[in-house]
């Protein structure tokens, strides 16, 4: 694992200055403790932070080939390179290091830019092919590892954290677009960042830099997958699906370090402590947290687990000084980002990283297995729909508008509330609005008239779902709604969550459940065997059936929840006041101060709950502290117009050809 940077001059004659790259090191050194390494020729730079898992002697990084013609740096790990190397040597290939890395130069030998297609691993990869004068920028197929490209008229920079290209000097603006975006699903879906001029590089994507141009590819497309056929037997699949998870975990136990297992309780991270103790007779070491608050508190499901595989399990239980973790958090993220169940993700990683420098996580099963209950919430309102209006839309939401306001773990009051504001909207839509939490009508409120302008009236934040939704006409209504998760949510949520709070402790974390032959396989499974009736993940809870015990196949979904609601009210209330007074909203310039006011004294006389915008609020108000402070952004006080992500936004003489 590793954070990796680079520079290209366009100018040709113009070198990469050495401090440079070593001051956008620099910035990433928590990825990367153990060693650094740049290669520089003429006006390309890369370079790398190094953690050391595979190879930790020789595998230093920058790669090359025999000629040095080829060059690589690289994040992430390559759980097929033995095979790889293997069969690169029996070609002629010569290998000088032990290192998972080194299978990269020799496949673009071979096979060009589709060598990407043959790696099975976590990954962004920055190869330099001299010969050709060529950069090719490339990230994993599902997006487990970050990649951040900023093209400026004079320079392209790339970095696995905006941190790295702000590094170089890069003063950015904020897009308005961006931060809606933000607001509605308290993260920043790619290829949107905060920041007009930096962009993500999409999951299943390479980028190839040559003769000044930016051309971006799609090497992965899990909508080309068919549906397969509707009388597959259960029985088949499940033994299908378990040598395939069988086989992920057993080549992403590979590592020359210390290695353990994050383990919860849940169905997903019992699995992968079941299947490594399937495929491991050696210790097993397994980790979880717990919060003093009980409904929050799954630590009796996790002891479970390690009692039955005799696990080496260390937990921790935590009372976090949550107001004092809230400017680590957001200095990690480099742009807002609200899911909170980043405190105890960050929380646990440092438990962790005390022991091992590798985890496997069980990150990926809600999408793969349809584990949210929004897949449940669609079921139950193509029923909701039937009845009539009377009741929908009169009767039934004056009831549950009266609902107590609770402050528990994802509450009925919560759900219900939900569920009824959305039901009655077309099947895409409400699966979108059920993740959704500023809506545009509350947005309108909050933004302030400029933001409001520079938006011009783009609020809706739908369309960022649609897209993908729409890719998938050829499957059923849940598989429709899975693909868009897997899309957008998982990799813009999930894994970023995952990344920046592991990595903060230097950690490197594997996610076995997102091995692309088991997403695949998958996708190709209809609905109707996903989620028979009301029944989520049936056909992993089918799969582990003898494996895992009862109580654990039995057990209702969790999650890493806090209790951010009585938080606000308590350790966070000094931030509300201080980042949410009406003097500091205004002098921001983002969020108009009646309403913001209006938000928190509604929730903290408990008549709403309002917990998970005002977090949002409140993050968005330290990542502009931070970036004003820091000088990272030198417009962040004026507002830019948003526009639509593209990878040529300032440099429109050279452009982005989609390939």
């Amino acid at each position: 694992m590793c954070g990796i940077a680079g520079k290209v001059y366009l100018e040709p004659h113009r070198g990469v200055e050495p401090d440079a790259l070593a001051a956008m090191c620099q910035a990433l050194v928590h990825r990367g403790p153990d060693d650094y390494g740049v290669h520089l020729d003429g006006n390309v730079g890369l370079a790398m932070r190094r953690l050391a898992v595979i190879d930790v002697d020789t595998g230093r990084q920058p790669i090359h080939n025999e000629d040095r013609s080829v060059w690589t740096v690289y994040n992430g790990e390559i759980y097929n390179f033995a095979e790889l190397q293997r069969e690169l040597e029996a070609r002629g290939h010569r290998f000088y290091t032990r290192t998972d890395t080194e299978v990269i130069v020799h496949l673009y030998e071979e096979q060009g830019l589709d060598f990407v297609r043959s790696l099975n691993g976590m990954f962004t990869i920055a190869l330099w092919d001299a010969a050709r004068r060529r950069l090719v920028l490339a990230r994993d197929r599902l997006g487990i590892k970050p990649l951040y490209v900023a093209q400026l008229p004079d320079r392209l920079l790339f970095g696995s954290e905006i941190k790295a290209l702000l590094a170089d000097g890069l003063r950015p603006t904020v897009d308005v677009e961006a931060l809606s975006l933000y607001l509605s699903l308290l993260y920043i879906p790619a290829p949107h960042t905060i920041y007009r001029e930096i962009r993500k590089l999409e999951p299943g994507h390479l980028l190839v830099w040559q003769g000044g141009r930016l051309t971006d590819h799609r090497y992965w497309d899990l909508a080309e997958i068919r549906p397969a056929a509707r009388d597959l037997r259960p029985a088949a699949v499940s033994a299908q699906l378990l040598d395939l998870l069988t086989d992920a975990v057993r080549r992403q136990l590979v590592s020359d370090v210390p290695l353990g297992v994050f383990l919860s309780g849940g169905l997903d991270s019992s699995t992968v402590v079941a299947l490594t103790r399937r495929v491991h007779s050696g210790a097993v070491k397994t980790f979880s947290i717990g919060f003093d608050d009980p409904s929050y508190d799954e630590r009796a499901a996790a002891r479970l687990i390690a009692r039955r595989f005799e696990t080496d399990h260390t937990e921790l239980t935590i009372t976090p000084d949550v107001a004092d973790l809230v400017p680590k958090l957001v200095s990690h993220f480099d742009e807002p980002f609200a899911d909170a169940s980043a405190i105890p993700t960050y929380y646990l990683s440092q438990l962790t990283r005390r022991h091992v420098t590798v985890a496997l996580g069980g990150d990926g099963g809600d999408e793969l297995f349809a584990g949210y209950v929004t897949y449940q919430a669609d079921k139950l309102a193509r029923l909701y729909e039937r009845l009539p209006g009377l009741l929908t839309r009169g009767l039934i939401p004056a009831v549950v508008r009266r609902l107590p306001v609770s402050e528990g773990k994802v509450s009925f009051d919560f759900k219900a509330r939900r569920f009824i504001a959305d039901a009655l909207l077309e099947p895409g839509r409400r699966h979108y609005a059920w993740k959704a939490f500023f809506d545009d009508s509350l947005k309108r409120d909050v933004l302030c008239d400029d933001v409001l302008a520079g938006l011009d009236g783009r609020l809706d934040a739908f369309p960022v779902y649609r897209r993908h939704y729409d890719e998938v006409p050829h499957h059923d209504p849940l598989n429709r709604f899975l693909y868009a998760d897997t899309r957008v949510y998982l990799p813009d949520d999930i894994l970023v969550k995952v990344d920046r709070m592991s990595m903060a402790h230097s950690l490197e974390v594997r996610v076995p459940l997102l091995d692309h032959r088991v997403v695949e396989f998958m996708f190709r499974l209809p609905g109707v065997l996903k989620m028979p009736g009301l029944a989520l993940k049936h056909v992993l809870k089918r799969t582990m059936r003898g494996l895992l015990p009862d109580e654990t196949l039995r057990k209702r979904k969790g999650g890493f929840n806090v209790p951010m609601s009585a938080w606000l009210k308590q350790q966070l209330r000094p931030l509300v006041d201080e980042y949410l007074s009406p003097a500091r909203v205004r002098r921001d310039g983002f969020f108009r101060p009646e309403t913001t006011s209006r938000l928190v004294v509604e929730h903290m006389t408990g008549r709403a709950d309002y917990s998970r915008n005002l977090w949002a609020l409140l993050l968005f108000g330290v990542w502009l502290e931070q970036a004003r402070t820091s000088g990272a952004s030198a417009a962040t006080s004026a507002i830019a117009a948003g526009l639509t992500p593209s990878f040529a936004l300032c440099a429109p003489a050279t452009g982005v050809i989609r390939g």
